[in-house]
C-alpha cells in the first residue's frame, strides 16, 4: 500500500509542477496578481508531496520491504540501519528522487526567502523552476520509478548494497553534491527571468548572487567529500583521478566560480551583464550534463548509476531542450542590453575579466578531455583514453596563472588602478612569497619547476590576501576595530582565497613529495616510507555486522619512537560475494601515513601498500574554508540594506513634525 502512495505522491507533485510552470508565468506576463499569488502555494505543495514520496521510500528500506524492486536490489536485512537509510540514494532511482527532493526544496526556499522581491520577478523565477521540475518528474515517473513492485515473487532477502557504498561517505557526499548541482538551477531561473522581463541590472545580480554562492559552497563541500571518500575507501590512496564523472562535477564548479566573480562585477559596476547571464545558463547546463553522464550508461565508472539507453535518451532530450531554449532566449534578449560604464585597462574589472577567461578556458579544457573520447566511441571512430597526465599537464598552467592573477587583483581598484601604486603594493608580498617558497623547497629536500610554481602560487595568494586584510584593518581606534568593521562579504572573500591557497599547496606538495611503495611483507617484516618505519606484526580475523575481515597490525615508528598502530582490513561480504580493501590512516595536519592490505601472495606473505602523504589534509580543509567563506559572504548586510532603507523611509513618512501638515514631512 505504501509504495503505491509514494507513486501517487510523485504524480501529484508532477501535476503541481506543471501548474507552477504555467500559472505564475501567465500572471506575470498578463499582469494578473491573482495568478501570481499561486506561485508560493504551488511550490510548497510540490515539495510536500515529493517529501512524502521520499519518506515512503525511506520507510520501505528501514522495514526491509523487499517487494519493492529498488529496495531488493540495494539493501539486505543484515545491513545496519544507517546504511539502509543512505541506501535510499545508493542506486539510480533513489538518488534521482533525492535530486528532485532537493530541487523542490530549492524552489520552496526561493518562494520563502524572496518575499521582498518584486512579485513579477518571483513568479517568473518560480515558473522557470517549475519547468525544470516538470522535466525531472517526468523522467523519474516514466523511466525510473523507485516504487516498482516484485509481486507476487517477493525475494526472501535483498541483494545487498554495494560494499563500496557502505560507508559514511555515502551518507554525506551525494546530498552535498546534489545541493550544489541543483542549487545552480536557481541562478539559471533568475537569469531566464531577467531575460524575459529585460531587467539585467544590479538588483538582479544582487538577488541572484546569494543563491549562486550557496550552491557553489555546497558543491565545493560535495566534491571535497567525494575526494576524501575515494582517498580512504578505494585503497589506492589517491585523492583525484580525473575520472569522467569526477570531471562532470568539476565542470559546473569551475564555471560557477566564474559566475560568482562575474555577478560581483555586475552588482558593483553594472558591466558583464550578458556574460553573466550566459555563465548562469552554461553552469546549469553543465550540472545537467553531469546528470546525463552518470545515468545514461555512456560511462563505465564507480560513480555511474545506470546503463539504460531509454534513460540516456530522455536526459539528452531534457538537456537539449534546456540548452537550446535558454540560448535562443539569450540570443533574442541579451543584445538589447546596453552598458554605459567605463573602466581603465588596469582596473579590478579587467582583473576579474581575465579571471573569468582563465576559468572558462579551464572549463573548456576539462570538458574536451572528458567528452572527446566519448564522442569518438559513440561515432565508432576508435577508442581514446585521456587520463591524468593530459589533465595535469594542461590544467596546471591555467591553475597557476589564475592564482597569480588572483593575488595581484586583490590590490586593484574599481574603474582605474594606478600602475605605480599597484607595483608598490605587490613588492613586499612578492618578496615574502619567494622567500617562503624557497624555505618549503629546502624543507622537502628537492626542487622541481612545477612544485615551485604551485607552492609559490599558493603562498602568493595567502600573503596577498593577508596583506590586503592588514591594510584594510588599519584604524586610529586600533587594529581590532579595523578588523571588526570589515563586511561579512569581505571576510568571505578572505576565507575563500585562503581556502584556494590551502588546496593549491596541498595538491602541489602531495603530488610532488608524496611517497608510495608496494612491498611484500610477512609478519615481523619492516619497511620504510618517507621517514617512517612500518613494522608488520600480525594478521588476524574479525566478524563484522554483514562481513568477515582479515586485518593486519602495523606499528609506525619515527626516529625509533612508536607513533601509532594501524589496522587495515580485507573485508569479505558474503551476500554480494565482494571483497573490499579498508585502508587505515594515521592522519595529521601536515602528513598522513597510509597502509592498505593487498592480495595474499603466499601462506604468510601479503602485498602491502605504504604511502606517505604530506599536506594531503589541506585539500579538504581548504575546501571547507572556501565553503565557509561562501556561507559567510551571503550573510552580508547589503543583501538586506535596501529593504531596511525602504522600511525607514516609510517610518519617517508616518512621523510628521508638530504643527506642520502631513505633506511637509513626505
Amino acid at each position: 500500500m505504501y509504495p503505491e502512495l509514494g507513486q501517487l505522491a510523485l504524480i501529484l507533485a508532477l501535476l503541481l509542477s506543471v501548474l507552477l510552470a504555467v500559472v505564475p508565468l501567465a500572471g506575470a506576463l498578463t499582469g494578473r496578481d491573482s495568478l501570481q499569488a499561486f506561485a508560493r502555494p504551488l511550490a510548497s505543495g510540490m515539495f510536500v508531496f515529493t517529501g512524502l514520496a521520499f519518506a515512503i521510500l525511506t520507510h520501505a528500506f528501514l522495514v526491509d520491504d523487499f517487494s519493492v524492486a529498488y529496495v531488493a536490489n540495494n539493501s539486505n536485512s543484515m545491513l545496519p540501519w544507517y546504511y539502509k537509510f543512505s541506501a535510499v540514494w545508493g542506486g539510480h532511482e533513489g538518488s534521482l528522487l533525492l535530486w528532485i527532493l532537493m530541487l523542490t526544496g530549492w524552489t520552496l526556499a526561493v518562494a520563502i526567502f524572496s518575499r521582498k522581491l518584486p512579485s513579477t520577478m518571483v513568479s517568473q523565477v518560480l515558473a522557470v523552476m517549475g519547468m525544470v521540475c516538470v522535466g525531472f518528474f517526468l523522467f523519474i515517473i516514466v523511466t525510473s520509478n523507485p516504487f516498482d513492485r516484485l509481486l507476487p515473487n517477493v525475494p526472501a532477502d535483498g541483494q545487498d548494497l554495494n560494499p563500496l557504498l557502505q560507508d559514511i561517505g555515502l551518507i554525506m557526499h551525494p546530498p552535498m553534491l546534489y545541493m550544489g548541482y541543483v542549487g545552480f538551477s536557481v541562478a539559471f531561473a533568475f537569469a531566464i527571468a531577467a531575460l524575459i522581463n529585460g531587467r539585467l541590472d544590479a538588483a538582479w545580480a544582487r538577488w541572484s548572487r546569494p543563491w549562486t554562492t550557496v550552491a557553489w559552497s555546497f558543491l565545493t563541500i560535495g566534491i571535497a567529500l567525494g575526494s576524501w571518500w575515494a582517498y580512504y575507501e578505494l585503497g589506492w590512496g589517491g585523492w583525484w583521478f580525473w575520472d569522467p564523472v569526477e570531471n562532470a562535477s568539476f565542470l559546473p564548479w569551475l564555471s560557477g566560480t566564474a559566475l560568482m566573480h562575474s555577478l560581483a562585477v555586475t552588482e558593483k559596476r553594472g558591466v558583464f551583464k550578458s556574460w553573466t547571464v550566459l555563465l548562469a545558463i552554461v553552469t546549469f547546463a553543465l550540472s545537467l550534463l553531469g546528470t546525463f553522464l552518470v545515468r545514461s550508461g555512456v560511462l563505465t565508472s564507480v560513480h555511474a548509476f545506470a546503463s539504460d539507453p531509454e534513460r540516456g535518451s530522455f536526459l539528452l532530450m531534457l538537456l537539449g531542450i534546456t540548452v537550446v531554449g535558454s540560448l535562443l532566449l539569450y540570443a533574442f534578449r541579451a543584445p538589447v542590453v546596453h552598458v554605459r560604464s567605463r573602466y581603465g585597462s588596469l582596473s579590478r574589472e579587467i582583473f576579474l575579466l581575465l579571471n573569468n577567461v582563465l576559468l572558462v578556458s579551464a572549463t573548456l579544457l576539462v570538458a574536451i578531455g572528458t567528452l572527446y573520447p566519448l564522442v569518438l566511441d559513440y561515432l565508432d571512430a576508435g577508442k581514446l583514453s585521456i587520463g591524468a597526465p593530459f589533465f595535469n599537464t594542461t590544467f596546471s598552467p591555467l591553475a597557476v596563472a589564475t592564482g597569480l592573477l588572483l593575488g595581484a587583483g586583490i590590490f586593484s581598484r574599481w574603474k582605474k588602478t594606478d600602475g605605480g601604486m599597484l607595483a608598490r603594493k605587490l613588492l613586499w608580498p612578492l618578496a615574502i612569497s619567494l622567500v617562503a617558497t624557497a624555505a618549503v623547497m629546502v624543507n622537502y629536500g628537492s626542487f622541481a619547476p612545477w612544485a615551485f610554481a604551485g607552492v609559490f602560487t599558493a603562498i602568493w595568494i595567502a600573503v596577498a590576501t593577508l596583506w590586503d586584510l592588514w591594510d584594510k584593518s588599519a584604524s586610529r581606534q586600533g587594529r581590532l576595530h579595523g578588523l571588526k568593521r570589515q563586511s561579512r562579504s569581505y571576510w568571505g572573500m578572505v576565507l575563500g582565497h585562503l581556502g584556494v591557497a590551502m588546496v593549491m599547496a596541498g595538491a602541489t606538495v602531495v603530488s610532488n613529495y608524496g611517497v608510495e611503495r608496494d612491498v611484500r611483507m610477512t609478519p615481523g617484516d619492516s619497511a620504510m616510507v618517507g621517514d617512517y618505519e612500518i613494522v608488520f606484526t600480525e594478521i588476524g580475523e574479525r566478524q563484522g555486522a554483514n562481513f568477515t575481515a582479515q586485518y593486519g597490525s602495523f606499528n609506525v615508528f619515527l626516529n625509533g619512537k612508536l607513533v601509532t598502530d594501524l589496522h587495515p582490513e580485507k573485508r569479505n561480504y558474503p551476500v554480494g560475494m565482494s571483497v573490499m580493501t579498508e585502508a587505515d590512516i594515521d592522519a595529521g595536519l601536515f602528513r598522513d601515513v597510509f597502509v592498505a592490505i593487498g592480495e595474499r601472495i603466499s601462506d604468510d606473505a601479503w602485498a602491502i601498500r605504504l604511502q606517505y602523504k604530506p599536506l594531503v589534509r589541506w585539500l579538504w580543509l581548504g575546501s571547507l574554508v572556501m565553503a565557509i567563506g561562501g556561507f559567510l559572504a551571503i550573510a552580508d548586510k547589503r543583501y538586506r540594506i535596501r529593504v531596511k532603507a525602504e522600511e525607514k523611509q516609510k517610518a519617517q513618512a508616518g512621523n510628521t513634525a508638530p504643527g506642520k501638515p502631513a505633506e511637509a514631512s513626505s
